[in-house]
């Protein structure tokens, strides 16, 4: 296994650095805080004019044809600047489950569009139960031909209200279906959640709502376990991301912060925060792209899920410790939202929780040791 980056995701990795300092500085993530769409059109043209919406999407679909290892770079990135937007639910939550379990009409329909950067998806899978596993899902679907009808509630669904199509997770008496459900009918509403990552979560309430089914009735779990083993690795290499920037940020501040006559940094408490910090960082970036690969190279089926579990129970803990010794070594003003630093606290714990916390993928680790 060889975890150095190649040429082509290093030129990845510096091209998308250089796009989004120039394209995304805090002040964009600051005023997306408060827009209610929550991402910009026009930031969202221009990363699709790079391929990023079809980076996994095959070259035949419009796409760019990359292995998930590459989005990995390209999501590391991300998390470094707080992108604000629907792309991990574009992603991760429409192309993703199109590629892996949709007909090819529905390939054809829709993943060209998405690579565009014409159409916004979001994957609708979690409900009342907080549960992420196949028992949660108790929405309740009817199917007919290509036709599936849908009743139930979905909450914390990202980008919701910016999307133009979701993919549902329901059930029929098959088991869990999925369906590619218009968010534009009568029988949606969708309803915003206040977070305090201030990100745009919502609830989605489906009555008789209409959608065409993807993939065969009752083969929506089949489906939905890669999608969600690459989405839980997505969201570990945003935490990855997010944590660098936010230890890069402190440690300047510990060098440039003078307190009884010296840096900040001088002092051995602040130093072995430091210290934490980068091990915290190096840690979460080498078991998440361990992860990653086992993704992107087909490795064994129980080998992946074992390290995707391991790679989301250590970054969600890791760089949860990262944020919080970053506002301790900036005192008070760490805490203000005047202050750079908050925003990577604040959206640390918006992925530490997405697709399971630590204590989660610790218990399903516990599981396939056998105890």
């Amino acid at each position: 296994m060889d975890l150095g980056l190649n040429e082509q995701q290093e030129l990845l990795k510096n091209a998308a650095r250089e796009f989004l300092e120039n394209e995304c500085p805090e002040s964009h993530v600051r005023e997306m805080e408060e827009d209610e769409r929550g991402y910009s059109p026009v930031l969202w043209g221009q990363m699709a004019e790079q391929g990023w919406q079809g980076l996994l999407i095959p070259e035949q679909y419009g796409g760019v044809g990359f292995d998930f290892l590459d989005l990995t770079v390209l999501l590391e990135e991300i998390g470094r600047a707080l992108v604000p937007g629907p792309y991990m639910s574009t992603v991760l939550g429409g192309a993703v489950p199109i590629i892996e379990g949709g007909s090819e009409d529905q390939k054809k329909e829709f993943l060209p569009k998405i690579a565009s950067g014409e159409l916004i998806f979001t994957l609708a899978l979690t409900e009342p139960s907080a549960r992420f596993d196949e028992q949660g899902v108790q929405c309740a679907a009817t199917v007919s031909g290509n036709d599936v009808t849908l009743n139930g509630t979905k909450l914390f669904v990202s980008d919701a209200n910016v999307a133009d199509y979701m993919v549902v997770a329901a059930r029929t008496g098959k088991g869990v279906t999925l369906a590619i459900v218009a968010k534009d009918q009568p029988g949606v509403t969708v309803t915003s959640i206040q977070t305090i990552a201030r990100d745009k979560q919502c609830e989605v309430v489906l009555k008789d709502a209409k959608g065409q089914l993807l993939g065969a009735e009752g083969a929506g779990w089949a489906i939905l376990e890669p999608v969600i083993q690459k989405y839980t690795v997505a969201e570990a290499a945003y935490l990855v991301g997010l944590a660098q920037m936010d230890f890069e940020i402190a440690v300047d501040y510990a060098k440039e912060r003078v307190q009884f006559g010296r840096p900040i940094g001088s002092f051995q408490a602040i130093q072995h925060k430091c210290a934490d910090m980068v091990t915290d960082v190096d840690g979460s970036r080498f078991i998440t792209y361990k992860a990653a690969w086992c993704i992107a190279s087909g490795q064994p089926a129980a080998d992946t899920q074992m390290a995707v579990n391991m790679a989301k129970a250590w970054t969600s803990e890791s760089t949860r410790r990262v944020v919080a010794h970053g506002q301790q070594i900036h005192g008070g003003i760490g805490f203000t939202k005047d202050y750079k630093i908050q925003l990577f606290y604040r959206r640390q714990k918006r992925a530490e929780l997405a697709f399971g916390d630590a204590d989660h993928h610790r218990e399903l680790v516990a599981q396939q040791l056998g105890i």
